[in-house]
This record gives C-alpha cells, structure tokens and sequence, in this order.
C-alpha cells in the first residue's frame, strides 16, 4: 500500500508543477508583468523561459521516479524564491494579509512534500527501479 500512496503522491505534486508551466506558457505576457511587479526585470524572457524548463523537468523526473531527487532539487530552487518573492504575508495588510499567509503555508506543504521526495526517494513504481530490475536477453 506504500508504493501505491508514493506513487500517488508524486503525480499529485507533479500535477501542481506541471500546471505552473502550463499557466506560464499561456499566460507568458502577463507573468512578465507579474515579474515586473516583484522588481524582477532583468532578462525576464531567458528568467522565465529557464523556470518553465526547470517545472516541467523537475515535475517530470518526479513523476516517473526517475532521478526524483534532481527534480526535487530542481524544483525546489524554483518554489522556495517565488514563495518567498510571491508570497510575503508579513508585508500585506488585511485580506491580502490571510490571502498571501494561506498561499505561503501551501507552498511551504508543497516544499515539505518536495523534500519528502528528496529524502526517500520514488519508491517502489517508478522507472528507476524498472530499469534497475528488468534484465536483458540473451546477456
């Protein structure tokens, strides 16, 4: 039952990243702006370009359990800036105070989960450990 819970997890966490790429792709000009409005304004096309490859590969690697430390790591070099940039509750006041503290409390779950990923690994269902039992024929 643990492999089917690792393995549920990992697509669960990858499906959030691979939904942030998704959302920067189609919405390229506006996470620009978005940018723009965190002071982020040096070379924004190669900065924003760069984290979508780093999601889809981190979010890629974690779910086929393939090298699934490199993506966390990967990920995790992308998530913890953008919380701390994205997400600084202690300088909002009011509503945008509990919007931004609730925001910034899902993405530090989504880091304890990244480095739950570092620390044990894929698991039992992934492509690591297919390749790492299967044998070739005749060899």
């Amino acid at each position: 039952m643990k492999a089917i819970f690792d393995l549920l997890g990992r697509a669960l966490l990858s499906v959030i990243f691979f939904f942030e790429a998704y959302d920067s792709i189609r919405y390229f000009d506006q996470t620009k702006e978005t940018m723009t409005e965190y002071g982020i304004t040096w070379r924004q096309d190669l900065l924003l370009s760069a984290a979508i490859g780093v999601l889809i590969l981190g979010a890629t690697l974690i779910l086929f359990g393939y090298r699934s430390k490199f993506g966390a790591t990967l990920l995790l070099f992308y998530w913890v800036p953008v919380t701390l940039i994205a997400e600084a509750f202690w300088q909002e006041t009011g509503l945008d105070y509990r919007e931004a503290s609730i925001s910034f409390m899902k993405n530090i779950a989504i880091i304890g989960g990244l480095l739950m990923i570092y620390v044990n690994g894929a698991g039992k269902y992934s492509i690591k450990r297919l390749f790492a039992t299967s044998r070739v024929p005749g060899a």
